[in-house]
């Protein structure tokens, strides 16, 4: 069997917001790859939160020809040259993307050769995993972001995550102190814990929005209320400020989703500066990568979740490994997904069953593809 075509198709998504009475519009960028042999087998990939025309560019004017001819089931040595091609250096950007979004792709075009469904590939340690929902967006007034919070319970949901610091450093010159950014924070974060009361697992995630005093600031403000994780608290997940912030709180820190490369989560567990690392297949290489992640973390005893949003691709590497955890249930991002793919599996009670169907499950939608195509591409405003 051999690689005969690598195909990129840059999507920009729109995304239509229908919560409570709140309608809102917006859009979401990602890329699709797609990998053919001799046989007829085509594997998918994707990658998002990064330059979609960017992606798509690398993947058919380098990574893709640097494929063809080559055995798709020689992952481990498709990756180590994808890497030298594209990060000879250590570069965890937009390579790191590419990489991961051909990495899927191989993934599902080998468990399709096999007959297997993905997840029994990469070990096959449980058959349904875990889901907590992010529902809590900036956009959401405190009234409403309550509300949500309880239509989300009432869908099912035990564990649940808002974002906090609205990106605040980013827009610190709007102007718009980040003092009351976080004071604003800690009564949105107590709204929801009022609404949903004490049994539900509240998370928090500033998407690397703050600096460390500010952070500090949160987290020991929303202590009281009970929260199960404080995910990307820190500007660029810097590792020292990380080690600092965990001895400053009792609430537990995760990161990890949008780094590209091991070493990163390396020094992560090497400086203890993280409760949680959250590899996101999606954006950290793909599967190959992700796997090695996966056993150093529990080498060091330190579980892995998903963040990050992609859960249908995520699903099967928490559902493959034996330290696996939560995958993510972004409502916008599931919003997106949905209109790409057809098959994919609903959340019952919190949890998503595996798909039994070889390699991932689900296919993209061909015909929903060429119409998304058509629109504009999202010129580096996709990755919200």
């Amino acid at each position: 069997m051999k690689i005969v075509r690598v195909g990129a198709t840059p999507l920009n998504v729109p995304v239509v917001i229908d919560l409570l009475g709140l309608h809102k519009e917006t859009t979401l960028s990602l890329c699709l790859t797609e990998i053919e042999t001799d046989t007829g087998l085509i594997g998918h990939g994707m990658t998002a939160i990064t330059e979609e025309e960017v992606i798509a560019t690398a993947v058919r004017e380098v990574a893709g020809p640097a494929l063809i001819g080559e055995d798709p089931l020689a992952t481990e040595r498709l990756w180590n040259k994808l890497y030298w091609l594209l990060s000879p250096r250590g570069q965890t950007g937009y390579a790191s993307h590419a990489i991961a979004a051909l990495d899927i792709a191989l993934w599902d075009l080998n468990a399709k050769s096999l007959g297997l469904p993905l997840w029994r590939l990469l070990g096959g340690a449980r058959a349904r995993v875990p889901v907590y929902a992010t529902f809590g967006f900036g956009f959401f007034e405190r009234d409403q972001l309550a509300e949500a919070a309880k239509l989300f319970v009432s869908r099912g949901f035990r564990r649940l995550k808002m974002t906090v610091g609205d990106h605040a450093l980013a827009r610190r010159d709007e102007p718009r102190p980040i003092d009351k950014v976080i004071a604003e924070d800690v009564r949105r974060v107590a709204a929801v814990r009022e609404a949903v009361g004490p049994d539900v697992n509240l998370y928090v995630d500033a998407n690397c929005g703050l600096d460390l005093f500010h952070a500090t600031e949160l987290a020991q403000r929303i202590e009281p209320y009970g929260i199960t994780f404080f995910e990307e608290p820190l500007t660029q997940n810097d590792v020292r400020q990380m080690a600092e912030l965990r001895r400053r709180t009792r609430i537990p820190l995760a990161c990890g989703q949008n780094e590209g490369l091991a070493f990163r989560f390396r020094d992560l567990l090497v400086h203890q500066a993280a409760d949680v690392l959250q590899p996101n297949v999606a954006i950290t290489g793909g599967y190959s990568q992700c796997l090695k992640i996966a056993g150093m973390a529990q080498a060091f005893n330190v579980p892995i979740d998903n963040g990050g949003a992609w859960p249908f691709h995520n699903m099967h590497l928490h559902a493959g490994v034996a330290n696996g955890g939560l995958v993510e249930y972004h409502y916008v991002a599931v919003a997106l997904l949905r209109q790409i793919y057809d098959g994919l599996p609903e959340p019952e009670d919190g949890w998503l069953t595996l798909p039994e169907t070889p390699g991932l499950g689900f296919e993209p939608n061909v015909e929903r593809v060429k119409d998304i195509a058509r629109r504009p591409l999202s010129g580096g405003k996709g990755k919200a």
